[in-house]
């Protein structure tokens, strides 16, 4: 069913790409539709045009097979969730009323239901609705979106691709709906979704698919035997199918370890695998099993997940190598594009010496494009690409960007003394008390307050010069004052200043330390319609000046209540960054750490009692097999108490942590030595809490009860059931009240009645507490 050539025609292909178009028209669309500006047809008509103009961007850069079924209105898990009929019963009404009001009440819930959870996709920022499965979920298949885009492909004369998510890891990826007994394993359902799965690949061979692709990225990570032995089943039966499809299996992230030889044995036609960064690995691994005799490997050499160029001359070698293990050897980037931008060229700012250095979604395509012509016409046919390449990876090595002498002299003398605060816990916990002055169950939020148009405009306009520096910090200013006044008359105990001034929690203190580079159109999707432009690690990190203090201060002016300084921590600055990949990056953590201690000392000697330091990514930045966690979590941990460590016994220092699965890094939560830690915990039902309770977590908690990540306003009494539920797990001296996260995406109506609320159930919980 292959090619007998290993590499006469290489093939150059891709898993998938941007979905948001060069102006975020996607993004536009759906939130037209949520207002009502925008009707579902022509909703779906803007929809089309983004596919195929990616397609056709696709085909004529060189990509020989496009993909399909990577597009998504919201999220490519949710959509699975329908191609197998998966849609939880609070939602079914919905869904047969209209399917597209039904698939968004599932994203992002209606005011009577509750959305599907949302968490991490692997180590990625991006986030996917978790499917909701129990003993009696029944699969029923629906492959309509799946095929309505491969014939759209087709339509344009370009050989697709539909790219599915593979049936492991979708059930691994899936939790017990509410009310199933929580060691519910999804996993066992797989014997009754696998017909399913034929179903579908029955429907896309109709429709006229040569291969389907089905991404198996959860064998990356540390499977048991038992997930080995499904995996095997699952692509055994399949790939026994007469009419079918050619399969094509593909994980990535890192090395597929134990489940590489399970899928050479499997009955299907292809493996793509990552060989890029810890994934390197599989290049020996393949060996070892005897290689891909008679099947298609597709090669992933181009980094997906960074924005550096390729070492062309480094992968021509890799893929060198790689012609003699399989039958025939095509070329992709390691994982989808999805996770960079789209393109380099449009960033006009970026000095032209470092923008030779960068590679999008278009730059990576070419790149792909290049190596699969040098596989066919071997090193001579690129020449030139390679001379160039050389050289351009020769002007970073050799930057001054990249090698500062005091930042690195600052880092070799850090000592472990630095990284400690100078009393433990409880002996802060009293001191911080006395100087507070907190009830029990203090509320608070966790940092940002709306991010309305007028302030999206009043930071345009500074930037295009329309206002000067004195009219924009006066606006601001103002903004402050309405924020902290808003607080005071809710009955909110630790305030915030609400960063108007902030365009993102790490691009904001990006733009304001020397090494890093941002971008004006680099935009990346989180979740949904939320869109980041993750800045760019460049070179050696430092603070040349304070960054958050005049505004702190301002704020601490307004009320005799405390207002937490805010600051993102140095392990999210490196996750929702584009990371350097030239050291590593417990280096570059350890330069970030300095740089955010010195504001964290500059705002305590202003005066700042309360001091937080998110650090939403930790656990995302978790190595994905085990072997790697205690080193990660060595320096990542190290590099939270570097920044904090400096402070007053009587400081109180906050953390917090947002959309993950907290249980196998809670010691490490510990190790942060924090005073307090707000979390997610809405969505997932307290879930948070008992586990920290079950691990013996010493200190304050702020397990969240409003969920910012959806429009509905929950009532009083909703809020006061989960603090109940978390007091059940959690002493009320060391709990918190706050929300799930910060709140710039929200509107605010929404926010004041939803703060309202939240302030009325700790009222009402306290109340009914001892003396």
């Amino acid at each position: 069913m292959t090619s007998t050539s290993s590499a006469a025609g290489a093939r150059a292909t891709v898993y998938g790409y941007p979905r948001q178009g060069p102006d975020r028209e996607l993004k536009k669309a759906i939130e037209g539709y949520w207002k009502g500006r925008v009707g579902a047809d022509a909703l779906r008509e803007a929809a089309a045009q983004l596919r195929r103009a990616n397609w056709q961007q696709l085909a004529d850069a060189g990509i020989h097979e496009v993909p399909t079924g990577d597009f998504s209105y919201y999220d490519h898990v949710l959509d699975t969730s329908v191609m197998v009929g998966a849609i939880p019963a609070r939602h079914r009404a919905a869904v047969e009323a209209d399917t597209l009001d039904g698939y968004f009440a599932m994203a992002r819930g209606t005011q009577d239901v509750a959305p599907l959870e949302m968490t991490k996709w692997f180590d990625t920022n991006y986030h996917y609705l978790v499917p909701e499965l129990g003993p009696d979920t029944a699969f029923t298949a629906d492959s309509a979106k799946q095929v309505a885009e491969l014939k759209e492909a087709l339509a344009l004369g370009l050989t697709a691709r539909p790219v599915l998510v593979g049936p492991i890891t979708y059930l691994l990826l899936a939790k017990p709906a509410p009310g199933v007994l929580a060691d519910f394993e999804p996993l066992t359902l797989l014997d009754r979704l696998l017909p399913v799965y034929a179903e579908v690949l029955s429907d896309l061979r109709a429709a006229g698919a040569q291969w389907v692709q089905l991404d198996e990225p959860a064998l990356v990570q540390d499977q048991p035997r038992a997930v080995l032995n499904a995996a095997a089943r699952a692509y055994w039966e399949p790939g026994r199918l007469t009419d079918r499809p050619q399969l094509l299996v593909a994980s990535y992230f890192d090395r597929l370890g134990d489940a590489l030889p399970v899928l050479a044995k499997a009955p299907i036609d292809g493996l793509a695998l990552d060989f890029t960064g810890p994934a390197a690995a599989n290049l020996g691994d393949l060996a070892a099993v005897g290689g891909l005799p008679g099947k298609r490997l597709v090669a992933g050499v181009v980094d997906g997940r960074n924005v550096w160029i390729n070492d062309l001359g480094k992968s021509t070698a890799t893929l060198a190598t790689l012609l003699g293990l399989a039958d025939r050897v095509d070329v992709a980037a390691s994982c989808s594009l999805l996770h960079v931008p789209l393109d380099a060229a449009a960033e006009r700012d970026v000095d032209t010496q470092v923008a030779r250095w960068l590679a999008f979604a278009r730059q990576k395509t070419a790149e792909v494009v290049t190596l699969a012509r040098g596989l066919t016409g071997g090193a001579g046919s690129i020449a030139g690409q390679l001379a160039a390449n050389r050289a351009d990876l020769l002007s970073r090595a050799t930057s001054a960007l990249t090698h500062d002498p005091a930042v690195r002299a600052r880092c070799a003398a850090v000592s472990e003394a630095d990284a400690r605060r100078s009393l433990r816990y409880t002996e802060r916990a009293v001191a911080q008390r006395s100087r507070l002055g907190l009830p029990l169950l203090p509320t608070t939020t966790i940092g940002s307050f709306p991010q309305t148009t007028e302030l999206r405009t009043v930071r345009a306009d500074l930037r295009s010069g329309r206002i000067d520096a004195e009219g924009y910090e006066k606006r601001i200013e103002a903004e402050i004052r309405e924020v902290i006044s808003f607080q005071e008359k809710t009955g909110i105990d630790v305030l915030v200043h609400g960063e108007p001034e902030r365009n993102d929690m790490v691009q904001y203190f990006a733009e304001q330390l020397s090494g890093y580079l941002a971008t004006r159109h680099g935009w990346v999707q989180s979740y949904g319609t939320r869109y980041v432009r993750p800045p760019i690690l460049a070179g050696d990190i430092s603070r040349p000046d304070p960054m958050t203090v005049r505004w702190t201060r301002y704020a601490q002016s307004l009320t005799s209540r405390p207002v937490k300084g805010m600051l993102t921590g140095p392990v999210t600055m490196l996750a929702w960054s584009f990371v350097r990949d030239d050291q590593p990056l417990a280096d570059t953590a350890r330069q970030v750490a300095l740089a955010l201690r010195d504001e964290v000392n500059d705002l305590e000697a202003a005066g700042s009692s309360v001091i937080q330091v998110d650090e939403p990514a930790l656990r995302e930045t978790l190595p994905l097999p085990r072997a790697g966690h205690e080193a990660y979590l060595a320096w990542a941990t190290q590099a939270f108490r570097l920044t904090t460590g400096g402070v007053r016994p009587d400081t109180q220092i906050h953390t917090h942590m947002c959309y993950a699965e907290f249980g196998d890094i809670l010691q490490a939560i510990d190790d942060l030595d924090a005073d307090v830690i707000s979390l997610e915990a809405a969505r997932s039902h307290m879930q948070v809490a008992d586990e920290l309770a079950r691990a013996g977590y010493p200190r304050e908690v702020g397990p969240g009860v409003y969920d910012i990540h959806s429009p509905r306003v929950p009532s009083t009494e909703e809020a006061t059931a989960l603090l109940r539920k978390g007091l059940d797990a959690i002493p009320a001296e060391r709990l918190w009240v706050n929300p799930d996260c910060g709140l710039k995406t929200r509107g605010w109506p929404e926010v004041r009645t939803s703060l309202e609320h939240l302030v009325a159930a700790a009222r009402e919980v306290r109340s009914g507490l001892p003396l």
